[in-house]
């Protein structure tokens, strides 16, 4: 009498799970590198063409580019948080509100992505969605413990620093081509701006655009516009 294994007790789709697995974490990995170089304006076409997978994979895997982008950048987000939670423990209140827009502003100026996740709404993305209400009271108590020390102007609102990272950002983008670290000389005139104490003043990093080097980034703005 032949005896047939049984199959089920092991698991035979092992392998293809494992291979399912890999494909998702090339898509995540593709899609993590376009986000972060171009802002999630692209398609999972494009995604699929990165990550050298079949379309069909990505949307076996992520049904809508919002659950890819819930899949990119939760995770990113997280991190956020960790910042946020190491801003308050910091003893000096202005310390930790400038270590946490930093830190945030260094994120954005080096992923597209996820300035626009920060920028944008969270329609479609619920895991982002909840981290943003994890994060919100941090970055509330932030800055309120800084204007309550008298470190930061008595007229600065939280939702103000919804307007003044997207101020750094832009001028992080206006840079990159240029000089990709040059953010930080505007980050240190938008910080000083925010000092209770007046003519507080810091040296400042970078330097300024050329004439010329401002021909061209209008140039390739208009270019990237048409």
């Amino acid at each position: 009498m032949t005896v047939r294994a049984d199959t089920s007790a092991i698991g035979v789709d092992k392998p293809l799970r494992a291979d399912a697995e890999r494909n998702r974490r090339r898509i995540i990995d593709a899609a993590r590198e376009l986000f972060a170089t171009r802002g999630i304006d692209i398609t999972l076409d494009e995604v699929a063409a990165h990550a050298k997978v079949g379309v069909g994979t990505v949307y076996r895997r992520f049904a809508c580019k919002e659950n890819l982008i819930d899949g990119v950048f939760e995770q990113r987000l997280e991190d956020v948080l960790l910042i946020a939670q190491e801003s308050l423990e910091i003893d000096d209140a202005w310390d930790g509100l400038a270590m946490l827009l930093e830190r945030v502003c260094e994120g954005i100026s080096a992923d597209r992505g996820l300035n626009d996740v920060l920028m944008g709404t969270d329609e479609g993305r619920k895991g982002i969605a909840r981290m943003r209400e994890r994060i919100d009271p941090f970055i509330e108590r932030i800055v309120l413990r800084a204007r309550e020390s008298g470190a930061l102007r008595a007229d600065v609102e939280v939702n103000d620093f919804f307007a003044i990272i997207a101020m750094v950002a832009a001028a992080a983008e206006l840079s990159y081509a240029i000089e990709p670290s040059n953010w930080r000389r505007y980050f240190t005139i938008m910080l000083d701006g925010l000092r209770a104490e007046t003519g507080a003043v810091t040296p400042l990093p970078g330097r300024a655009f050329t004439s010329e080097e401002i021909v061209e980034t209008k140039a390739a703005m208009h270019g990237r516009r048409r």
